[in-house]
């Protein structure tokens, strides 16, 4: 199963993964946009926030 990874050095933090898939994305402790660990990334939310992100940053690993 592939997993949604955000490329931090990428990310303009502007929370809009959070917004569309927050069971899924979450900003951490330190101010970063993190995975969370799920069983399964094949929710429709995962993939529009992907699709939705403005600097591309969200890859499948």
């Amino acid at each position: 199963m592939k997993t949604p990874v955000v490329d931090l050095g990428s990310c303009i933090l502007c929370e809009i993964c959070v917004e569309l898939a927050p069971h899924a994305f979450q900003i951490n402790e330190a101010g970063f946009v993190e995975t969370m660990p799920l069983d399964d990334y094949s929710d429709e939310n995962i993939h529009e926030a992907k699709k939705n992100c403005p600097k591309d940053c969200i890859i499948w690993e």
